[in-house]
C-alpha cells in the first residue's frame, strides 16, 4: 500500500522528477517560469558579517508605479479611443490579468537578484522550494490572492463612467502611505492573534511550515487565513480610509493594492539586501525607525512558531509600539554597504 503524503512536508523534488508524473499545476509553474531559483545557476553564499548591498526607495517606487500604471493607461486609452466604457466583468479581467502578470514578473526579477546577491541566512540554510505536496496550493494562491481583492474592489467602488485619469491625484500620495500603515494595524493584530491564540493558530501553522520562504510561498496558507489576508484586512483598511474622508475609488485602491502586494512578495523573498518597503510616507517611518526590511519578516518565519515577533509586513510601526520587534542580524546598520547600490530593474 502506498504511503500517504505528509501534508506538512516542505520537501521539494518535483522539478527534477520525471515530468510524466506532472499534472497541470506543475506545468502551470513551468510554463510561467515562476520558479524562485534557476536549478542550473549557483547562488552566492555569504557569512552573516559580510556587508549587504543597499536598494534605495526610488528604485522600488519606480517599479511599483510603472507596473501599476500600465492597465490604467490601457483602460484610459480604450475608453477615449472607442467612447465605450468597461463593465465590471471586463474591468475585473483586465486588472486581474495585470495583477497576476506583475506578480509573476516580480518573481522573475527576484530570481535574477537572488542569483546575484544571495539570500539571508544562506550560510546556514538554502531557501525552501515549492513543496511537492503543495503545488496545487501555490498555483491556486496566484489567482485567489489577486482575484479576491479585485472582486471586492470592483464590487465596492468601481464606477464604469469614471476614467482612470479622474482618480484623486491630490490625495493619492497620502492614501498610498496611510493605506500601508492602517492595513498593517489590522494585519498586526489579526496576525498576532493567529500566533497567540491556540484556536486561531491551527489556521496559520501551514504558512509557518517554511522557515526560509520564497516569493511563491507568500500566500502558502489555509483557506481561513487566505480569506482574512485577502478580503478581511483590505476591507477593514478601505473602510477605515473612507471613514477618514479619503476618496478611495477603484483606481486609487488599485494602486494601493500594488504597493501592498509588492511588499508581500518581496518580504518572502529572503534576498540578502537592505531595502525598506516602498511607501510615500517612508520619510516619516524613517524618522521614527519604523521602516520594515526583508530580514524582519524573514526572522519572523525563521525563529517564530506559536509565540513570535515582527508581526507587521508593511511597517515595523505597530511592532515598535506594542513591543514585538526583534533584533536584526545581517541588516544591522554597520553591516549595510550603502556604496554597493542595487537597483530593481524595470525589465
Amino acid at each position: 500500500m502506498e504511503k500517504p503524503l505528509n501534508k506538512d512536508s516542505m520537501k521539494s523534488t518535483w522539478r527534477t522528477a520525471d515530468r510524466k508524473e506532472w499534472n497541470h499545476n506543475h506545468w502551470a509553474l513551468e510554463l510561467l517560469n515562476a520558479h524562485p531559483q534557476d536549478l542550473n545557476k549557483e547562488v552566492p553564499v555569504h557569512t552573516k558579517d559580510e556587508k549587504i548591498p543597499y536598494m534605495p526607495q526610488w528604485s522600488l517606487q519606480r517599479w511599483v508605479l510603472f507596473y501599476s500604471a500600465l492597465p490604467l493607461i490601457f483602460h484610459q486609452t480604450y475608453m477615449m479611443a472607442t467612447g465605450r466604457t468597461l463593465g465590471p466583468f471586463a474591468t475585473f479581467n483586465l486588472y486581474f490579468f495585470a495583477f497576476n502578470a506583475t506578480v509573476i514578473y516580480q518573481v522573475h526579477v527576484l530570481r535574477r537578484l537572488g542569483h546575484k546577491y544571495g539570500f539571508l541566512d544562506g550560510d546556514k540554510h538554502e531557501r525552501d522550494g515549492v513543496p511537492d505536496v503543495g503545488i496545487a496550493k501555490v498555483v491556486a494562491s496566484l489567482y485567489k490572492t489577486t482575484g479576491s481583492r479585485l472582486v471586492m474592489a470592483t464590487y465596492l467602488c468601481y464606477n464604469r463612467d469614471a476614467l482612470p485619469s479622474s482618480l484623486s491625484w491630490t490625495w493619492l500620495p497620502l492614501e498610498i502611505g496611510l493605506y500601508g500603515i492602517i492595513l498593517d494595524f489590522w494585519f498586526y493584530w489579526y496576525h498576532r492573534l493567529m500566533h497567540d491564540v491556540g484556536f486561531f493558530w491551527k489556521f496559520h501553522r501551514t504558512h509557518h511550515l517554511t522557515k526560509h520562504p520564497n516569493p511563491l510561498l507568500a500566500a502558502y496558507a489555509d483557506h481561513e487565513q487566505e480569506f482574512f489576508d485577502m478580503v478581511g484586512v483590505p476591507f477593514m483598511t478601505y473602510a477605515s480610509l473612507r471613514l477618514m474622508g479619503l476618496p478611495m475609488g477603484f483606481y486609487e485602491w488599485w494602486i494601493c493594492h500594488q504597493y501592498v502586494a509588492f511588499a508581500e512578495v518581496f518580504g518572502h523573498s529572503g534576498l540578502r539586501m537592505h531595502l525598506t518597503v516602498p511607501t510615500t510616507l517612508s520619510w516619516l517611518l524613517q524618522m521614527i525607525d519604523a521602516e520594515i526590511v526583508i530580514e524582519d519578516h524573514d526572522l519572523h518565519h525563521r525563529k517564530g512558531w506559536r509565540k513570535s515577533h515582527n508581526y507587521g509586513k508593511q511597517t515595523r510601526l505597530w511592532d515598535k509600539i506594542f513591543g514585538t520587534c526583534t533584533e536584526r542580524i545581517e541588516s544591522v546598520d554597520d553591516n549595510i554597504d550603502y556604496e554597493n547600490v542595487a537597483k530593481m530593474p524595470l525589465f
